[in-house]
């Protein structure tokens, strides 16, 4: 009798977006995988927080049973940007987020931004909308500048999709790679965003409008590189989406996928360390499993962890060199972030509402160069109850704030700010900044009445809240920072470089931070883990598959529909052209410089 060979096996440490996601691709491609979780709750930083103790009951009565709704929170991301790769992630698996029962609703408008004199700019996929917008301070030459900059910016998308996002980099030769050489200069990624906005935008109003969204990578304006403008492309072009139910709707039906193909989850289960054999002279080591808090062993041909990379590299690793290079690199700002269970609605509050600070610049060096608390801050507010009414009960609100805020410091890095080591009166800090929010939102939306008075109910996270129940190294709430020299080839890799077995997955390896980035890093760590064991990749063959039936329905393309790009041409036939043109008007001008002027009138 022919014996089956065993199926390899996988252990996840971490039920993160990336971790998920790769939990259900390797398990469809032949897998046995275990995800473990420290946490009693999948999803990571994409995770829900529901108001506990105080669970409004409506006065609904359905067939005698009261309907209970309480009050929900996505407690780290609260909107879908570039929904292609989510879409590619659910194709990939052999289903779509529609048949997972994953609806995503969008955003209209984009944001209200509010600035410290009370005006408001709205931002909108609607063109006529962003015309009026952008002409009501720019003049009537800025809407065709706003054009130009989404021309730029479309290039950006497109070429990081293509170059970065669907790409490994291995090493920082990879970047030498010459179709992302050819690519570089489009990507304009030695400027700065706030840099390239400029160009484009001559107000300072209309420059901030266009910036502020690098505060998702977790980075200044003034920092960050002008590549990022794909972010404001993939706003304006594809528009913001959110998921019925919350952003934890995505995360639980990547769960539900994985389950069907024989995932298991372990929850509540910290992990102490991966278990390795060393190196040796001739070979690498290797990864043999994982021992958990408890002391259980756990063993596995590959693990992958989802945990964050700089925590794991120095607490389930041995010490090494690279944990404490690691360690000192540029992390992304962290946040205080309240939850807010209102007694009503709120006036005046869309979906999604950004509050610029007045002296813009520098509240981002506050945070980014002195690991601060700005005075004067830029935050986020987010009503997902005007978007999803089962976020609040009838009549009620759910408000989100994010306030970008500094990261802890430790001896290796250097600002003014919030010393890890030093006790920090948090409480003092919170009431403070909360004090700074509402007065702020009352000040500049209009809002008569005391904000404060409709909290019947409210939770924080603080740096050291991340730190503590999500294991963020400095409580960065997006890992490491993504200045030039922190992405690509220069980013930690997704697997490592001295113990075979032993890959990555999540926000501070590549290709970076945010929950579509991390779907695609769960593609690239999937692949790189199925070539490493000789085995297909189940969803090229699909896509292989498709196109092959395509061809076989005999769909006939229609002259018309076909595409036909226009001869190019080359430099010399140009020269050539140019040479032509002024032989003619030489000709031209000999022959008519001799024509008898009798000529001429008749």
């Amino acid at each position: 009798m022919v014996k089956t060979p065993a199926r390899r096996s996988a252990i996840i440490v971490g039920a993160g977006v990336g971790g998920v996601a790769t939990a259900a691709r390797l398990a469809r491609a032949g897998f046995e995988v275990t995800v473990l979780e420290k946490n009693s709750f999948t999803g990571g930083r994409c995770s829900l927080i529901h108001r506990a103790g105080h669970v409004y009951i409506t006065s609904i009565l359905l067939y005698g049973l009261s309907l209970k709704i309480r009050q929900r929170f996505d407690q780290g991301p609260s909107l879908v940007l570039l929904p292609d790769l989510f879409r590619e992630a659910f194709r990939d698996l052999d289903t779509s987020l529609e048949a997972e029962g994953v609806e995503l609703m969008k955003c209209e408008p984009n944001y209200n931004v509010w600035f410290e004199d009370g005006e408001r700019f709205e931002l909108s996929t609607d063109i006529a909308c962003m015309k009026r917008e952008v002409e009501r301070w720019e003049g009537k030459d800025g809407f065709e500048r706003y054009l130009a900059f989404l021309q730029e910016a479309h290039r950006h998308y497109e070429g990081s999709v293509t170059h970065v996002l669907k790409k490994n980099f291995t090493s920082v030769l990879s970047i030498l790679r010459p179709s992302f050489l050819y690519a570089t200069y489009s990507l304009h990624p030695f400027e700065s965003l706030y840099s390239r906005a400029s160009k484009y935008f001559w107000t300072e109003r209309l420059r901030r409008v266009f910036t502020f969204a690098s505060m998702y990578m977790g980075m200044s304006p003034f920092d960050a590189i002008g590549t990022y403008s794909l972010l404001q492309y993939t706003e304006l072009a594809e528009g913001i989406w959110y998921p019925r139910g919350g952003l934890h709707r995505v995360v639980s039906a990547f769960v539900r996928i994985g389950e069907r193909y024989g995932v298991k989850y372990r929850l509540s289960s910290p992990v102490a360390s991966i278990t390795l054999s060393p190196p040796t002279v001739l070979k690498k080591g290797r990864t043999t499993g994982v021992t958990l808090l408890t002391g259980e062993k756990l063993f596995a041909d590959i693990v992958v962890v989802n945990a964050d990379l700089v925590y794991a590299y120095n607490n389930l690793l041995p010490p090494s060199s690279a944990a404490q290079r690691l360690s000192t690199r540029a992390a992304s700002c962290s946040s205080i972030s309240f939850y807010w269970a209102m007694d009503r609605q709120i006036p005046g509050l869309t979906t999604h509402n950004i509050f610029l600070a007045g002296n813009y610049r520098e509240s981002f060096d506050d945070i980014f160069r002195e690991q601060m608390i700005p005075e004067q801050p830029s935050f986020y507010v987010n009503v997902p109850s005007r978007i999803d009414p089962t976020a609040a009960p009838n009549g009620k609100d759910t408000i989100v704030v994010l306030v970008p805020i500094g990261h802890l410091l430790d001896n290796s890095h250097k600002g003014r700010g919030l010393d890890v080591v030093k006790p920090q009166d948090w409480s003092e800090i919170v009431s403070k900044t909360r004090s700074t929010i509402l007065s702020t939102i009352c000040a500049r939306t209009g809002c008569t009445k005391d904000l404060a008075q409709a909290i019947a109910y409210e939770t924080v996270n603080t740096p050291q809240t991340w730190k503590e129940v999500f294991n963020l190294d400095r409580g960065a709430i997006l890992g490491l920072s993504h200045s030039f020299f922190n992405v690509l080839g220069f980013r930690p890799k997704t697997r490592h470089p001295q113990f075979d077995g032993l890959f990555f997955v999540g926000a501070s390896t590549h290709p970076g931070t945010g929950v579509p980035v991390c779907l695609a890093g769960a593609k690239i760590t999937s692949e790189q883990i199925l070539r490493s064991c000789g085995m297909s990749i189940p969803w090229d063959e699909m896509a292989t598959r498709q196109g092959e039936q395509r061809q076989k329905k005999g769909k006939k393309v229609k002259e018309i529909d076909r595409l036909h790009a226009l001869p190019v041409l080359s430099s010399l036939h140009l020269v050539a052209l140019l040479l032509l043109s002024l032989l003619s008007i030489l000709v031209y001008r000999f022959v008519m410089l001799r024509v008898p002027e009798e000529w001429m009138l008749r």
